[in-house]
Parts: C-alpha cells; structure tokens; sequence
C-alpha cells in the first residue's frame, strides 16, 4: 500500500455552528478527493448537530468526551451522545492536560469509551520544554502511550490515531523541525509495533503547522499526517495544507 495522510484541524474554541457549517462546505470546495485522503476537522461540541449530513469529503471530529454513556455529570458530553454527530474524538489533548489536569488515567478510560462507541480516537502525546530540555521525551511519551493503550483489543487498533504534539510547539510559532518530528514519530511507531504488530496506525504531528512548513513536514516518512491548530481556522490556510498532503500522494 502506499502513503495515506490524515489531514486534520482542531478549531478549539471558536466558530459558531453557522461559521463551522460555512467553513466546512467552502473547505471540501477547496480540494479534490483523492486515495488515501481523509480530512477531518474538530469542531466544537455546539457545531456537531450543524455540522451533520454534510458530506463525507470533511470528515467531522468532536474535542473532548466524558468517559461515562449518561450520569449526574453535569456539563459533561458522553461517547453516546457523540454517536452519529462525530467520527473522531480527539483524547489526551495538552490542553486538556495541563489545563484541565486530566491524567494518564483519565485519557485511558476516554479512548477506551470512545472505541466502544465505534468513535475514532486520536491519542495526542507530548512532552513540555523542560522535559525536552532534560532528556525526558522518549520517558515521556512512552509513558502516555503505554497507559492510554493499556486495554485496547486486537481488533480495535486500526482504528486509533496517534497525534505527536510538543507542548512547547502549540500556539508558539515554534515548532520541531522536521528531522525532530521524525525521530519522535519513529520512535512512536516502533512502540505502537509492539504494543500492536502489523497494524497500520497513523502518527500525525502537531505543533505550529503551517503551509509554509507542512510538505517538509509530511515529507518524513514516519509523519502520516498533521494536527493543525490555528492554520486550521482559515480555509486559504488550511487547504494549503491539504494541498501539500495531495502533491505527495501524486509523486
């Protein structure tokens, strides 16, 4: 088989349901379909109804779920109620942990929900600029990988998508370079081979992607696609972006 990129944008928290609903028909306006492309976005949970029906060329991902199918958890969005509005889930995401202190365990228990919702999750890992600086990231994230998968049946693995994303990367304007990247996203791989040998699971980078930067990016061959974060906001930049994924899955 050959390379299959997963283009993705997380719009945190912006966009109303009638700008998401804009975006997202002027977004699959924007590029052709081709093999081995899927484009998703992460769009706020007020946006998934609006979002619903539109087509299959955008794919459509919630932020962040709760782990339990209904309770007295108020504020609170389940797997359940995610169920036919989203195809993807994003789980583990920096924001979510260092600003919500969610923990290993927590992110654990959501990609364990969302799988057994038929949910698509994507696991974010990463390490801070201390952690960087010391010599900790491969600790790190071996860490967060091991106990966000711990449970995770045969079957399921396909399913999953890791996202790479420095912490000291998001929302900076830094961002690893494209060698940096690979060495992590290498590293990554090789330990999703052992938790789940012969399953091809995708590993995109986040981290100030931009379509100045994004075909160096995808060019690594360990990358198989990006999390995009403010770029993913604008649909000149984020169709940029995609267009780079589409040149190299031409070449």
């Amino acid at each position: 088989m050959g390379r299959e990129f997963l283009i993705a944008g997380n719009w945190k928290m912006y966009k109303t349901p009638a700008e998401s609903r804009d975006f997202v028909q002027s977004l699959a306006a924007a590029f052709p379909d081709a093999p081995g492309l899927t484009v998703a976005v992460f769009a706020p949970f007020t946006s998934l109804a609006s979002l619903h029906g539109l087509g299959v060329k955008v794919r459509i991902g919630a932020q962040n779920m709760f782990h339990e199918e209904q309770g007295a958890y108020t504020g609170e969005i389940s797997p359940l109620m995610l169920r036919g509005l989203a195809e993807y889930v994003l789980v583990g995401h920096s924001e979510r942990r260092e600003i919500f202190h969610e923990s290993d365990d927590d992110v654990n228990k959501k990609l364990l929900a969302a799988l057994k919702f038929a949910l698509k999750p994507v696991l974010c890992v990463g390490e801070t600029l201390p952690e960087r600086e010391e010599g900790r990231t491969l600790a790190k994230i071996k860490k967060q990988l091991d106990k966000a998968l711990s449970g995770v049946n045969s079957g399921d693995w396909e399913r999953i998508a890791v996202a790479y994303e420095p912490i000291w990367a998001i929302g900076t304007g830094r961002n690893a370079t494209p060698a940096q990247a690979q060495e992590i996203h290498a590293f990554i791989r090789q330990q999703l081979q052992e938790k789940a040998p012969g399953n091809r699971i995708k590993v995109l980078y986040g981290g100030s992607v931009k379509p100045e930067n994004s075909l160096e990016l995808l060019s690594e061959k360990d990358i198989s696609g990006v999390l995009v974060g403010g770029a993913s906001l604008k649909v000149e930049s984020f169709s940029a972006i995609i267009t780079s994924g589409l040149k190299l899955l031409k070449a």
